[in-house]
């Protein structure tokens, strides 16, 4: 049989500053600090080609998409992490969210609500890719 922590030295789970560096770091997109910001293959297509500023304007909308996203409810958001979002971009249905890592990305955080040993990873996606 396997050790379990004893419920009374558990640590409390900090939903609201779960949720408050999150939202940190969507309303700092263009610079996550040591978070990070990644979109797969599916987004980049979408977008188009960035050279010279061809799909900038994709990638801003984008960007502003998730950065002001706010339908956050029971259903998708049950801990209040906002840590999810469901959205529709260039026609496709689409999603971002939010992994917690270990300082190295090795492993996962032990402790998402402290930045100081998390890094943040918002991966942004089309939903086929999921």
């Amino acid at each position: 049989m396997s050790e379990q922590t004893p419920p009374s030295s558990r640590r409390e789970i900090a939903h609201d500053e779960i949720a408050r560096l999150n939202d940190g770091l969507r309303a700092h997109l263009t610079s996550p600090g040591n978070n990070r910001v990644v979109m797969t293959a599916g987004i980049a297509e979408l977008i188009g080609d960035v050279a010279l500023f061809r799909g900038f304007r994709k990638r801003a909308e984008l960007l502003r998409i998730i950065r002001d996203y706010d339908a956050f409810n029971v259903d998708n958001d049950p801990h209040g992490h906002r840590d999810l979002g469901l959205f529709e971009f260039e026609g496709a249905r689409c999603l971002w969210k939010i992994d917690y890592y270990d300082r190295d990305l090795a492993y996962g955080s032990e402790d998402p609500s402290d930045p100081y040993t998390t890094v943040r990873v918002l991966t942004i996606l089309r939903a086929d890719e999921y």
